[in-house]
């Protein structure tokens, strides 16, 4: 894919209700510029994906679409087995593949191998004006090594350059909340072409996540605010709810290969559906 590709795909994005972050295609490509597949048809674009690779240890299947008139003929069966193989060619062996799929391709996903971890649902609110909660500060006066260390804890792979990438952004917010000197939790929150999302959301504890929540929450008051959270953890269905957060979507987070040993129940808010 050529990089202005990528923006149409995230058009097609839009689109489709996807509600793209306002810079996502900057981001997502500095990740990986090998990391997207481009379809064409007689020298036009007609459909494309992520195939991102985190060093080699971890990959990612997502922005699969296909143009809206080129449907149904068979086109994005031929895409994302193409997808897929070449993200195996480029993981060592044995290669682990993660990906959030639509509800109702879970099957056809299932065939290619994937087998169902959690879902991922997608809440909905309004911001709310309120001071910022006690203890949470800004995710900038903390020193990187250590926000990246504890997201390690929390991702299968390392992703340090996409995480400075993501956490410091035109129109963002990233907050944190430290404990005896270390991060006990931290969350980032991006602008959208309708409101903003919040992803990731990971924290020790059920009340750091609330707090972190809450302080988002605040910085964009009267605007929607999203919140990706897996249903593998209680907890961040309880606090969506709290919230008066309703459900407006939803992914069935899937994996190829060994599943990743992670702290589900630290994990409040995951990062995005196409990168993982």
């Amino acid at each position: 894919m050529q990089r202005p590709e990528l923006d149409t795909l995230v058009d097609w994005a839009a689109d489709e209700g996807w509600n793209p972050g306002l810079d996502d295609a900057d981001v997502f490509w500095a990740t990986d510029p090998d990391g997207f597949i481009a379809a064409e048809l007689n020298g036009e674009l007609i459909g494309g994906g992520s195939i991102v690779s985190y060093d080699g240890l971890y990959g990612f299947m997502g922005f699969f679409i296909i143009r809206s008139d080129m449907r149904g003929q068979g086109l994005g069966n031929q895409l994302w087995h193409e997808r897929k193989q070449r993200l195996l060619s480029r993981l060592n062996t044995p290669g682990v593949i993660g990906m959030d799929g639509v509800f109702d391709m879970q099957h056809y996903y299932a065939k290619g191998g994937f087998e169902l971890v959690c879902r991922d649902l997608r809440y909905e609110s309004i911001g709310q004006a309120a001071p910022q909660p006690e203890g949470v500060i800004e995710l900038g006066s903390v020193p990187f090594d250590q926000v990246d260390a504890y997201d390690r804890q929390h991702f299968p792979a390392p992703r340090s350059g996409f995480l400075k990438r993501w956490i410091d952004r035109p129109g963002g917010h990233s907050v944190g909340v430290m404990q005896q000197g270390k991060l006990a939790g931290y969350a980032v929150m991006r602008p959208c072409r309708n409101g903003y999302k919040i992803g990731p959301l990971f924290a020790n504890e059920a009340v750091i996540a609330d707090a972190l929540l809450r302080s988002l929450s605040a910085k964009v008051p009267g605007e929607p605010i999203f919140l990706d959270t897996p249903e593998n953890n209680p907890e961040a269905i309880r606090l969506a709810n709290q919230h008066n957060m309703h459900e407006v979507f939803g992914c069935a987070r899937m994996i190829f290969g060994e599943k990743p040993v992670l702290p589900d129940h630290q994990i409040f808010g995951v990062t995005t559906f196409e990168l993982g």
